[in-house]
């Protein structure tokens, strides 16, 4: 029997209790409050009437029954408050736009008391699908009646779930598929299989429309069509927004892969949306992978009106060769406080004919680190690095475009300066940290780049970094989980390292404080059966827990999945796995 859980409501609201029994049906139910039956609470849940102080540490139960006899659930206990306070909310991909992982206001999970004994799995939330996007979080939401702390989970089958975290209860759940369609076929790549649907982390506003929006790219196809579409739903009932969904479509001038007329055009069939969605500025900014380099193909970045879905900007970084896709490993595109963007490029065309400004004279940008401004609306890169051997690594697919950029934030140089600072790694082995202010451009002789770490994470990165308390967390393919100290600017060359290693992709970290204490470095290790790991943050040699350690399987969550990282908020871990999302936390 799953138990009904204690709620905490505020006067004026009202609380739902759920139980979930199984036996021989038919099954019937009573509700108690403090041990006397509810007249007509006969069914698995039961929701209060309007809450008044009175009601406070009253107690509710079940008594469930079948023909072998009756069951009475533990009692879930009422507190009333006058107020409720906020948790944190986690509203894209790795927390921030500055993509970090860390949530600094974690108050309830600490070095002492994240180990087996105390912490473990809650609960799992099954799902239709494979989730691939990270999950996302809302506190303290009012829907359905209620004050809900909300985890919100996509998926390949095309779903969007909304779950209350605190019981596991389904709030909603919403398709994204149009009438007579289908998710997408895996389009002859095992990338994303055996069905493409919901592949990138949506992101939600919170002040959008009436309640809040979550927006989400969704993949589908009716026939031998196949459909991309901008979805906005309301985050209380998943329904649908601003008349959405809209339709992804887009041309950019140039002669390159799938032109005509002089025009590049978008083919739905050729891309899937992998990289975390980007809402900045009142713009959604969705960014295009491949199908396992399956020409042909370019380098999108389409940006859509966040309050009516209008498309508001288009971007092509390779608009005159090809390839050159940003993918990320599921990683979001970066922005900085004045509107730029910064994704890493995977392999593609790069023209080392340089102008006068030492742009690319063909505009063409694959494996390259990029600054994109969007000052008035419009898209234009603004800046760039690449490696001086960019075309030799493009042709041997050692590329950046397997990771992700995450921006650091400002930090002196030991001189009275203050430095803005980016980092990036993907295939090469190589971590490369740029000034966002002159990132290096391209030589054909030698890099000019800020800081260039050769051989810091050999055997190259398929996922993203995390940033907290002056440290830089990476992780490579079938290595060790490593922290960089930075002083005066500079990141050390000499990493901390976790005992163990980790299999393909390697793991994607979080980070989890309270303000600069109590750090712990999270990360799902892609095994047959998942393991969710919590290092130290001050030292990584230092495991507190993995879920592995309890006896008899008793936090096993299901099996691995790549590119995952945690999503942490108000004292619970939350792991996407191939069927649904893990929740751990202190045990009850």
């Amino acid at each position: 029997m799953t138990q009904p859980a204690n709620q905490t409501v505020t006067s004026g609201q009202t609380a739902t209790f759920f139980v979930v029994a199984t036996g021989t049906a038919p099954l019937s139910y009573q509700w108690q409050k403090s041990g006397a039956n509810i007249s007509g609470a006969i069914s698995s849940s039961y929701t209060t009437p309007t809450i008044v102080s009175a009601d406070n540490g009253a107690t509710f139960r079940a008594v469930v029954t079948n023909a072998a006899g009756s069951v009475t659930s533990n009692s879930a206990t009422l507190t009333v408050v006058t107020s409720l306070p906020l948790g944190t909310d986690v509203t894209t991909f790795h927390n921030d736009n500055a993509r970090t992982g860390q949530n600094l206001t974690e108050t309830t999970l600490t070095p002492a008391n994240v180990n087996s004994q105390t912490f473990g799995l809650l609960r799992n939330l099954l799902v239709d699908g494979k989730v691939d996007a990270e999950p996302l979080y809302l506190s303290q939401l009012s829907l359905a009646g209620g004050v809900y702390n909300v985890v919100f989970i996509a998926t390949e089958h095309d779903s969007v779930y909304a779950f209350d975290s605190d019981t596991g209860a389904q709030l909603w759940k919403v398709s994204m598929l149009g009438s007579g369609e289908t998710t997408s076929d895996s389009r002859g790549c095992g990338q994303v299989s055996p069905e493409i649907g919901i592949t990138s982390t949506p992101v939600i506003d919170r002040k959008a429309g009436p309640h809040g929006t979550i927006y989400v790219v969704a993949m589908s196809k009716k026939g031998s069509t196949y459909f991309q579409r901008l979805h906005a739903l309301d985050v209380t009932t998943g329904a649908e927004l601003l008349g959405g969904p809209v339709t992804i479509q887009a041309t950019y001038p140039g002669t390159g892969a799938n032109s005509s007329g002089g025009q590049v055009i978008f083919d739905p069939k050729q891309y899937k949306e992998r990289s975390g969605l980007l809402l900045l500025n009142g713009v959604i900014y969705t960014s295009w992978g491949s199908h396992c380099d399956i020409n042909p193909y370019t380098a999108w970045i389409i940006g859509y009106d966040a309050s009516n879905l209008s498309q508001s900007s288009v971007l092509n970084l390779t608009p005159n060769g090809s390839e050159g896709s940003i993918w990320q490993s599921g990683g979001g595109p970066a922005a900085d406080a004045q509107g730029n963007i910064y994704v890493l490029m995977a392999n593609g065309t790069f023209d080392t004919t340089l102008d006068a400004n030492g742009f690319p004279s063909g505009h063409d940008y694959g494996n390259a680190f990029v600054k994109i401004s969007t000052s008035g609306g419009t898209l234009r890169v603004a800046d760039y690095f690449n490696m001086s051997n960019t075309v030799s690594e493009s042709g041997a697919d050692t590329d950046l475009g397997s990771g992700a950029p995450m921006l650091l934030p400002d930090l002196g140089d030991g001189a009275g300066s203050t430095l803005l600072l980016a980092v990036g790694a993907g295939k090469d082995g190589n971590i490369y940290i740029v000034d966002r202010s002159n990132m290096g451009k391209f030589n054909a002789t030698s890099n000019h780049v800020y800081q260039q770490l050769s051989g810091a994470v050999p055997n190259g990165v398929f996922g993203v970094p995390a940033y907290f308390n002056g440290t830089v967390y990476y992780c490579d393919v079938d290595a060790t989980l490593k922290s960089f100290t930075i002083s005066n600017g500079k990141i050390s060359g000499t990493p901390t390292n976790t005992v163990a290693s980790f299999t393909y992709p390697g793991v994607l970290p979080s980070v989890s404080a309270n303000g600069s204490s109590n750090g712990i470095v999270w990360a799902i290790e892609n095994t047959g059966t998942a393991v969710l790991h919590a290092f130290a943050a001050s030292d990584l040699t230092r495991e507190l827990y993995n879920s592995n350690q309890a006896s008899s399987g008793r936090d096993h969550f299901g099996s691995g999945n790549k590119f995952i990282t945690p999503m942490i908020s108000d004292g619970k871990i939350f792991a996407a796995t191939t069927n649904g999302v893990a929740v751990f936390g202190l045990l009850p």
